[in-house]
């Protein structure tokens, strides 16, 4: 339950500017002060006439939970005042907060306190150099100090701050007052709202049908570009997506360019600056739950730094997500593809890749300073061993694709080391992490300039696996609600029974009031579920699936399916079935969502505003919990200071919510009462949930919470609740 939000500023002086990805500008004597810094906002600041501002009021909270992004993100103004303007930025904020940014900071510009690796080296692979990149690290840093970069100034305990002519007071009222010689000139809301501000390209008509070896770029450039999207691409593989250091809202990305953010379901890390792990947050806290693969040094840096911007503990974050660590010396292997991993030369821990599917190659530089000259330099000042210096000077140019970066000196590879390698080298390297008024003139170099949009993905001419077409069952399979308890013989019996079916855009799939003789699952394509009684309809996509309704109740089909786009889907004729599922946790699943599922229901789900980031999948899986039950007379739904046996969606009266003795809400048709996030921590409730009359209401109890939960756990953040 959040208190009340100050949204929109109050500008007494016209000094107020309301940055496009959030957050405020407000002009004063002692220079632009910005209120919040959402991921990217620099883009907003550097073409304005003051350029990137040095001073910073971050807001009341730091993290958005339902965008899944910090909002005090310091990292890139810090870079740009101090490598390009030679100053330091100078943030007001509370103790508490101070202590956060500083442990977070502390893990983008040092990385981790110990570098030694012995954690990234697999036990068993005893011949596997293992660099010691201490001294590559303290070259970059070269003697530098967080104080060098950044200067904090804490509020008082009244929540008074000075600063030359400006005084600056967080109020109760939810905003900062601003004055200026004594005199208000600002009011600026102390929470911050972030509005995502990217380019897509061309949106396809139909939606995308994952390749087997691809690589689409999400964003071609560097934070510092105002005119391009930041780095991160996806690795297609066997029809899966892999997001490597995706940049924030690359699912939103997906969505508008009509590609479906499910076939992604694992993310490479290569290293924890903003521009490459802000993205990795957000995708965390999105629909199911998303396996990454980094180096532990990396991962514990990266919990590090997001539990310190998030406030929640390290064990809770790494909750949320399923981790495989990846070892130096040993190669891992995902959807076909197997991967070998290599650290780079940079100023945290940062890792490269290699992956080799079938017969091509393709390699991946990650951020990495590859001039020869700088390399020779650390080696000759004993900053590398002489075997660090060989390894280095051996990057693997032979790949049949190179993304390789080019950037800012002294951290990057300058694009001029680049231009100058074998022309052959260059037609085969793409170059990411560059702006591109910064990229040679196109006839006076072979490399390719990395290109955004699903429309300009890369493809990689391979064979046609053997077992292709089981793969592609399995993966649906996979992504089912009783995957995980299926013995392998049910699992042989899968692919034994799924016949593959397609059907062009605006076809019937199944039509209302006729008989059911198969169930359906979604490979690729959008399905749309038609009933007149719905106030919105039901979308489906990929790996969801339908037509159990008819099949098990004996009854008529209860709604048209229509083909939104062309789909692909996989048929199960109604007996076999009947027969794979009989006995199966997925059984009872169906057969309660069958008992619970209606028009009324489902119109619930959908008008709930504190269920609007959910999906339509997840309201469906919600839909098959859903105890429909009736509160008669006066009491307590919930009882402060108690563990809650579940959580209510109200279908029909009203619910108090009391801190104390002190209401705080009320709640109508379609809120919740109760907290998903009290439940995942197994806490008690921070609030009463009471009632004085009737209520009809939709109840989800306790086990069925954390079971939800499980498989998306990043949805009781989103709820803030």
């Amino acid at each position: 339950m959040s208190a009340s939000v100050v949204t929109e500023p109050v500008d007494h002086k016209g000094i107020v500017t309301a940055l496009p990805r959030g957050g405020y500008l407000v002009k004063t004597p002692e220079g632009n002060i910005q209120f919040g810094a959402p991921p990217e906002t620099i883009k907003d600041t550097i073409p304005t006439e003051d350029s990137v501002p040095r001073i910073f009021v971050l807001p009341r909270v730091l993290f958005h939970w339902q965008k899944g992004i910090n909002v005090a993100d310091m990292e890139f103004p810090i870079y740009f005042n101090f490598f390009l303007k030679k100053q330091r930025v100078t943030v007001f904020c509370s103790d508490e907060q101070a202590r956060r940014l500083v442990v977070a900071l502390r893990q983008a510009v040092f990385g981790p306190r110990s570098l030694s690796l012995e954690s990234d080296a697999y036990p068993a692979a005893d011949d596997a150099f293992v660099p010691d990149i201490s001294g590559e690290v303290a070259y970059f840093r070269r003697g530098l100090k967080l104080s060098d970069l950044l200067a904090i100034r804490r509020f008082s305990t009244k929540g008074t701050l000075h600063y030359g002519r400006v005084s600056i007071y967080q109020t109760e009222r939810g905003v900062f007052e601003v004055h200026i010689d004594d005199a208000l000139a600002a009011e600026v809301p102390d929470t911050v709202q972030y509005q995502p501000t990217y380019d897509i390209g061309q949106r396809l008509s139909e939606p995308f049908v994952p390749p087997r070896f691809a690589v689409t770029c999400l964003g071609p450039s560097h934070g510092f570009d105002p005119n391009d999207n930041t780095s991160g691409f996806i690795i297609w593989l066997h029809g899966n997506g892999i997001m490597v250091d995706p940049p924030v809202n690359s699912t939103e990305w997906l969505e508008r360019s009509n590609v479906n953010p499910k076939f992604i379901d694992s993310i490479i890390l290569t290293h924890c600056h903003a521009d490459h792990d802000a993205g990795t947050f957000q995708k965390i806290l999105e629909e199911s739950r998303v396996t990454i693969f980094t180096t532990p040094t990396i991962m514990q840096s990266f919990l590090t730094k997001y539990a310190a911007f998030s406030g929640e503990s390290v064990e809770y974050l790494r909750r949320l997500f399923t981790y495989h660590p990846v070892y130096i010396g040993r190669s891992f292997y995902l959807h076909g593809g197997e991967f070998h991993i290599f650290y780079t030369v940079h100023s945290i821990p940062t890792m490269g890749f290699r992956l080799a599917f079938q017969d091509k190659t393709f390699v991946y530089s990650s951020d990495h300073q590859a001039d020869p000259e700088v390399q020779r330099d650390m080696y000759d000042n004993d900053y590398i061993s002489e075997r660090r210096f060989e390894q280095l000077a051996n990057f693997p140019w032979d790949n049949d694709v190179i993304y390789h970066e080019a950037g800012i000196a002294p951290l990057h590879t300058p694009i001029t080391y680049l231009n100058s390698l074998p022309e052959d080298v260059q037609r085969r390297t793409v170059v990411y992490h560059i702006a591109q008024k910064d990229f040679p003139p196109q006839d006076e170099t072979q490399l390719t300039l990395a290109t955004f949009g699903i429309e300009n993905t890369l493809y990689f001419e391979t064979e046609q696996s053997p077992h292709e077409a089981a793969y592609h069952i399995l993966d649906v399979l996979k992504h089912l609600d009783f995957f995980h308890v299926l013995p392998v013989y049910k699992v042989q019996e899968f692919l034994s029974i799924v016949e593959l079916r397609t059907y062009q855009q605006g076809e019937k799939i199944i039509e209302q009031g006729t008989r059911g003789h198969e169930f359906f699952i979604i490979r690729t394509g959008t399905a749309r579920v038609h009933m007149e009684q719905l106030v919105r309809g039901k979308y489906l996509g990929a790996y969801e699936y339908f037509g159990e309704v008819a099949l098990l109740a004996g009854t008529a089909r209860t709604a048209d399916i229509i083909a939104e786009t062309d789909v692909e889907l996989y048929a199960i004729p109604k007996s076999k079935f009947i027969n794979f599922i009989a006995g199966t946790e997925f059984e009872r699943v169906l057969r309660r969502l069958i008992t619970n599922r209606s028009e009324e229901t489902w119109n619930t789900l959908v008008s709930s505003n504190q269920l609007a980031s959910l999906t339509d999948y997840q309201r469906m899986w919600l839909e098959s919990v859903l105890v429909k039950t009736r509160r008669d007379g006066r009491g307590n739904l919930i009882t402060e200071g108690e563990h809650a046996d579940g959580i209510y969606l109200i279908s029909a009266g009203s619910v108090t919510v009391m801190r104390g003795e002190n209401a705080v809400a009320s709640l109508r048709h379609g809120d919740v009462a109760g907290s998903m996030r009290a439940i995942q921590r197994d806490e008690p409730s921070g609030y009463t949930y009471h009632h004085d009359d009737p209520l009809d209401l939709l109840f989800v109890p306790r086990d069925d919470v954390v079971e939800f939960l499980k498989r998306n756990p990043g949805a009781a953040m989103r709820f803030g609740q």
